[in-house]
């Protein structure tokens, strides 16, 4: 290369050099995929009890209903919905909801009402002593104050003696296949089978 042109060729190499930008780092390897934590199972809804204005009560409840409820009246045996009603589920007081009787615990008695040898749950019961009529009996009340009947010591011996002759106006029956979807499934144990004893 001739000497005069040597510095014309440093020149041209220089401004090379300046324009010269690296190439980008290459992108970093996508993070493996994570799976979502698995969630723990949805727990059915209880059923809860909305306080109702006498008004809003009266409005809801058949008159015969209402009578047996909140007048301590009584419906007209034989006739009534569940004398001869023996579906597995559970019985709740139509004023609340609050589940009463299992129907692994009624029983025919004859009387012409719905008879159970007991509550699911006692502390959802009132016993009140009755001497309506010249007579001494036992009443039975839910805990929301709802009149069901009357208690009686003449029920089956082998399930404890007791017979809770109980108004179907005061009772809504809940199917055993529909329990949890009305907020009842944690009562779905009564159903279950038990082991037999052992001899």
């Amino acid at each position: 290369m001739k000497p005069a042109l040597l510095p014309i060729f440093l020149t041209l190499c220089l401004a090379a050099c300046n324009k010269w930008t690296p190439a980008p780092p290459p992108a970093p390897a996508p993070a493996p995929a994570v799976s979502p934590a698995p969630q723990p199972p949805a727990q059915p809804t209880k059923h809860v009890y909305t306080p109702e204005t006498p008004e809003q009560l009266k409005a809801r409840l058949t008159p015969l209903q209402w009578q047996v409820t909140q007048e301590a009246g009584t419906e007209r045996p034989y006739t009534n919905e569940f004398d001869h009603h023996f579906e597995e589920g559970i019985y709740v007081s139509i004023v609340s909801g609050t589940p009463l009787f299992s129907s692994k615990d009624k029983f025919d008695s004859g009387c012409g009402w719905p008879a159970f040898t007991k509550p699911i749950d006692e502390k959802d019961m009132k016993n009140l002593k009755d001497l309506a009529h010249g007579m001494e009996r036992i009443e039975v009340r839910a805990s929301d104050g709802a009149h069901l009947g009357h208690v009686f010591d003449d029920g089956p011996k082998d399930k404890g003696g007791q017979r809770y002759c109980i108004n179907s106006a005061s009772l809504r029956f809940v199917p055993k296949a529909k329990m949890a979807e009305a907020g009842y499934g944690h009562l779905l144990s009564l159903f279950e089978q038990k082991p037999a004893a052992k001899p």
